[in-house]
């Protein structure tokens, strides 16, 4: 059975770039009979902004998508990433580096600063001293075959470096927390957006040492201001209009037609649920333009 997911972070409302993220990955369960899981991928405390998450189950249920079972909490299950941590130990180690001394040794690569392996030998745990864990990158090029954006290959070694599992500060990273709940969840197909698409192989790494299954990927692309940055909570993107149903409808067709679908004018829809029916049974993910970002116009960006 296909099983989906959307996974927001909740350190702001959510805006026009998320409805497309959300959108995207409802249709293509709903349109394949899947089944559609709802996370809130609360685990980096500092980030979070207080009653976001609430904020985003708010507008969600406003824009009527219904979501399979319960929502589930990234702050719930360190347990389970701390499990995973331990399994993963043939293949981490402990680094002390700062960042400044990261920046002093690093070079950069098409991901950021690349860690340099300071490092890389050491075996004994730092006592009284803070460190964080990090997973080894093995010096290959891992390709996916991406729904929407195609062939695409990363040598993690050289375009990433080893990357942190376990922060300095103890709270799990990303990377490690995300693919234990999807493997947890059974998930078997991830959609998002294309700023996530380079996240993938060390997903996909930390999978193989895992023995975790893969599931397959889809990248949409961005929706971006007329400058070329993305829509974000980092670049002030307006919340979703919540508390209008015209708006609403107005706003889902016009992610539709965003995500390359033949949507009819909003005011043809009289509700919510006419507007998600029409949108399951005419769901095409080919029509998705095969892009990684597409510019709106400053009048589409107020929402």
């Amino acid at each position: 059975m296909y099983i989906g997911r959307f996974a927001p972070t909740p350190s702001g409302p959510l805006h026009f770039g998320s409805l497309l993220a959300a959108m995207a990955s409802y249709l293509e369960a709903r349109s394949q009979q899947g089944k559609w899981l709802l996370r809130i991928e609360d685990i980096d405390k500092p980030r979070e902004v207080s009653g976001a998450a609430n904020q985003i189950i708010h507008a969600m249920e406003h824009y009527g998508f219904q979501w399979d079972g319960k929502i589930e909490y990234q702050s719930t299950r360190t347990e389970a990433y701390q499990y995973a941590l331990n399994e993963l130990s043939p293949h981490t180690y402990p680094c002390t580096c700062s960042r400044r001394k990261i920046r002093t040794d690093a070079r950069l690569g098409t991901l950021g600063l690349i860690y340099p392996g300071n490092c890389r030998k050491t075996k004994q745990t730092p006592e009284n001293q803070q460190y964080a864990i990090r997973i080894r990158t093995p010096d290959k090029s891992l390709c996916i075959h991406d729904a929407i954006q195609g062939q695409f290959c990363q040598n993690l070694a050289i375009e990433s470096g080893d990357f942190i599992i376990r922060r300095a500060d103890k709270l799990f990273a990303y990377q490690l927390a995300v693919v234990v709940d999807d493997q947890w969840q059974g998930i078997t197909h991830i959609v998002r957006g294309a700023d996530l698409l380079d996240n993938t192989q060390r997903q996909i790494h930390l999978q193989q040492c895992l023995n975790y299954t893969t599931p397959d990927y889809m990248h949409i692309p961005l929706a971006s201001y007329p400058d070329g940055q993305k829509l974000s909570k980092h670049t002030h993107a307006p919340a979703l209009i919540t508390d209008d149903t015209k708006a609403i409808l107005s706003n889902l067709c016009r992610a539709l037609s965003f995500l390359g679908q033949k949507a009819p004018n909003h005011t043809e829809f009289d509700h919510l649920q006419d507007c998600w029916d029409w949108a399951i049974q005419h769901w095409d993910n080919t029509l998705i333009p095969k892009k990684m970002s597409i510019p709106l116009s400053d009048t589409s960006i107020k929402n």
